[in-house]
């Protein structure tokens, strides 16, 4: 397996190896309960208590209250709850409180969830509010300084997790005094730790919450400031631990674990300095720019935290850079990992005001204070890698032209699907139904291989006029076909097409696309569908129609149509990922099958594999992963490549072919899932994917290869 570069720090960190040690030394040694007055118990609560005088020292609580706990979501809910008890209080004691809770609009989710549910539940009905912040990421003051007077309790964050940038806490705070605001505050300081200078008991910060996972150390544990004098109301209560703040026996090994990183931050040795950091992440930087033409950095470099990092390239999509990364083995995330895997556009940048292209191909690329330069330079080198991938498969600008290839490509946006054929022998290609999502990618492909493009058609009227269409031919004129643009109809079918003959008698005009006709069949005024095969004397027969480009005509619509009942039916939109389906398929003619018997387990694929000698490994990834990374293998066997985009050029001959299995497989299983799924759809039962992806499957079938 390569090796794996993780940058992705801002979400987790591997646990360091001092802080390993000091968790297996808690319990094997020191696994006492510290409320117990024994001498292991006592052994215990000695551990506890030097930690906790280290992190105070670390954070600077002065004489405030510093509690561990299981991360900073319980903390964030500890203070909230502790801020919005104490306001009911004053409330009810006749004292005016605000009426707003005012949180940052760049918040981590869990500060306005929180909100929400104890406000319901405390029954204070307080408006909750989001606080603007820049184009920069920050918070506006003038908006605060507006609102203070009004403001029950602020929160905010030290650092932003997906764009790094930093807030002007002295200038937040000074609106505040300014305003003589008797508002609460709560500083989310998660992205702080070890990055940020932190003397909390010389600010005005009520409630800061920490995580140890987001600095080397595990999962499970954190911890919580509250600065003296401000109110505190436990969240869990019970055996009165944590001095009655928190109940619960201690997680002592978490502990333990959170004291060796608090200790490595208190030597000064083992964390890169600022400066440091500062120039590893210069050097992406570089690099990030040299292979990835166009891009754009959605955070001021000079404003954020030198570990983090948030970019987007023109005219790729968060997810292809997410596939390209990841297959060169550089783990990076789509904004926060608590998010990522929905595909909606980072709300975080979107309250920056950045153009919708951005914030939704957005990539985080963060790293920790114990990355070493070693794995900068090992990340650049790949990150250069990756951007040679995506320009062979013309994702990007390109040099020479790229191989011309038969194929029938399906390009997805929004659940709509724009078609694109193309044909090797004569370097053209006709597109079919163009998304304005896509017209940039559209452009790029045709240029980068040097097609001339046939027709740009649709099947029904375009909801925009044609202006996309117009400015496709524009920014394609010297590509078109003469026919193409001259002369066409309000579909795009061109004036000078020829006649074909179908199957059931009828004459259409069709293009000639290499060896195959793309005949037009139109059912009525306004709509199109296109049907695709050899013709053979002067005919287009059924079963010669390999593809028929449906748009959004509903399938019950061609039931008179002259095509096979085999034929796949290439539809205009596909929420559900169905890739195509038939006739048969549509007449419910194909016999079920038990979708839960297609995911093969990673553990029990070699025994399959073994099993069936003559099954067909097919990785369904993109072309660009396969560059960026290893061949299209999967735990040492060669495998045939058909990305799923151009799954449909492959299901004809699989269907009309020999039954033999076929097992998909993808980066994370999704994919893979979708091909199957089609597959099962279309009558062909005798297909697996790896549920999971290749991750889980060559850990499986190297179980090594996570320990080397």
């Amino acid at each position: 397996m390569m090796t794996e570069i993780y940058l992705d720090g801002n979400a987790t960190s591997a646990v360091l190896p001092a802080a390993l040690a000091a968790a297996a030394q808690a319990m094997a040694f020191g696994f006492g309960n510290p409320s117990s007055t024994h001498a292991t118990g006592l052994r215990a609560k000695a551990m506890l208590e030097a930690v906790r005088r280290r992190a105070r020292r670390v954070v600077g609580a002065g004489a405030g209250r510093l509690m561990f706990n299981s991360g900073a979501t319980e903390g964030i809910q500890t203070a909230v709850l502790s801020a919005l008890c104490a306001l009911r209080e004053r409330r009810a004691g006749g004292a005016a409180i605000g009426t707003l809770l005012l949180y940052g609009a760049t918040e981590h989710k869990a500060v306005p969830e929180s909100l929400a549910h104890w406000n319901r539940l405390l029954g204070l009905d307080l408006e909750l509010r989001a606080l603007p912040v820049d184009g920069d990421g920050r918070h506006d003051l003038a908006a605060l300084r507006a609102l203070a007077g009004q403001t029950a309790l602020l929160c905010t964050m030290a650092a932003n997790n997906e764009t790094g940038v930093v807030s002007d806490l002295d200038g937040i705070a000074a609106v505040l005094a300014d305003s003589a605001s008797a508002a609460y505050w709560l500083v989310d300081c998660v992205q702080a730790l070890g990055k940020l200078a932190l003397d909390l008991s010389a600010t005005r910060i009520d409630y800061a919450p920490f995580s140890g996972h987001k600095l080397y150390a595990p999962k499970g544990v954190g911890m919580l400031y509250v600065r003296a004098g401000a109110p505190f109301t436990p969240l869990i209560v019970g055996g009165g631990q944590e001095s009655g703040q928190r109940s619960g026996t201690e997680n002592m090994a978490g502990i333990a674990a959170l004291g060796a990183v608090l200790a490595a931050l208190e030597d000064g040795a083992t964390f890169r300095s600022h400066a440091e950091l500062a120039a590893m992440r210069a050097r992406l930087v570089a690099s990030l720019r040299q292979a990835l033409p166009g891009i754009v950095f959605n955070m001021p470099l000079e404003l954020s935290l030198p570990t983090t990092l948030n970019f987007s390239v023109p005219g790729v999509a968060s997810k292809e850079l997410l596939d390209v990364f990841d297959a060169a083995g550089v783990r990076v995330s789509s904004g926060s990992a608590c998010s990522s895997a929905q595909s909606a556009p980072s709300y975080v940048l979107e309250a920056m005001r950045l153009p919708r292209w951005r914030s939704g191909a957005a990539i985080r690329m963060s790293f920790g204070p114990h990355t070493d330069a070693a794995t900068i330079a090992a990340a650049c080198r790949r990150i250069e890698r990756c951007g040679a991938a995506l320009r062979a498969a013309c994702l990007m600008p390109s040099g020479p032209a790229a191989p011309a290839r038969d194929g029938v490509i399906q390009l997805g946006a929004d659940g709509a699907c724009t078609w694109l054929v193309t044909d090797a022998a004569s370097r053209s290609c006709v597109i079919i139904d163009p998304l304005a999502a896509l017209a940039g990618r559209l452009v790029a492909y045709v240029r980068c291989h040097d097609y001339r493009v046939a027709a740009l058609l649709h099947t029904s009227a375009p909801r925009d006029g044609g202006a996309l269409r117009a400015a496709l031919l524009a920014e394609l004129a010297d590509r078109l076909d003469p026919a193409a643009g001259a002369g066409a109809d309000a579909l795009g079918w061109p004036a000078a097409a020829a006649s074909l003959a179908l199957g059931d008698g009828s004459v259409c005009a069709a293009l000639a696309l290499g060896a195959q006709a793309l005949a037009r069949v139109a059912p009525g005024s306004g709509q199109a569908y296109y049907l695709l095969g050899a013709a053979a004397g002067g005919v287009l027969a059924p079963p010669a129609v390999r593809f028929a480009f449906t748009g959004e005509l509903a399938a019950a619509a061609l039931d008179a149509a002259p095509i096979d009942l085999d034929t796949l039916l290439c539809p205009g939109r596909n929420e559900q990922g169905q890739v195509c389906s038939s006739l048969r398929a549509e007449r419910g003619a194909v016999a079920a099958v038990d979708a839960s018997g297609a995911q093969l387990e990673p553990a029990a694929l070699d025994a399959f594999l073994r099993s069936h000698p003559d099954a067909l490994l097919v990785d369904v990834r993109e072309s660009y992963e396969h560059a960026a990374g290893a061949a299209a293998t999967l735990g040492g066997r060669a495998a045939l490549s058909v990305p799923l985009s151009h799954l449909g050029a492959h299901l004809g001959d699989w269907l009309r072919g020999e039954r033999v299995p076929l097992v998909f497989f993808c980066r994370s299983g999704n994919r893979s899932g979708k091909a199957v799924a089609c597959l099962h759809r279309l009558g062909y039962p005798a297909a697996w994917h790896v549920s999971g992806g290749m991750a889980l499957a060559e850990a499986a079938l190297t179980p090594l290869a996570l320990a080397a």
